[in-house]
């Protein structure tokens, strides 16, 4: 059976209070783990900014956006992993609606 690859979206914000290694050190870690179970598109890297609201007592966060494809069981634990890693303040796995209109199977 096909393997059904799915368009999905993730923004998470690292904690940017920590070494400035450490929080490339943790955006490799989930850029790799997601080019594990699928295929990145794009990885954008917005940087340092203020967050809207302090999360920890923190107030400021480095944002990463990651445009990828994958199963939907990963998206599961991709989720759980960013919730129990203590480098991330807060994450967001979104999947992306495709246009019928561009779909071969429609």
């Amino acid at each position: 059976m096909e393997k059904v690859m799915n368009s999905y979206e993730t923004l998470f914000v690292v904690d940017a209070t920590i070494a400035e290694d450490d929080i490339k050190a943790t955006i490799e870690k989930f850029t790799a783990l997601i080019a594990d179970n699928g295929t990145i598109e794009s990885v954008d890297e917005w940087g340092k900014r203020r967050l809207a609201y302090p999360i920890n007592d923190k107030n400021d966060g480095y944002y990463v956006l990651v445009y990828f494809k994958s199963e939907g069981s990963f998206t599961a634990e991709l989720e759980r992993l960013f919730g129990i890693n203590e480098n991330i303040l807060r994450s967001i796995v979104i999947r992306q609606i495709e246009d019928k209109k561009t779909r071969k199977d429609a």
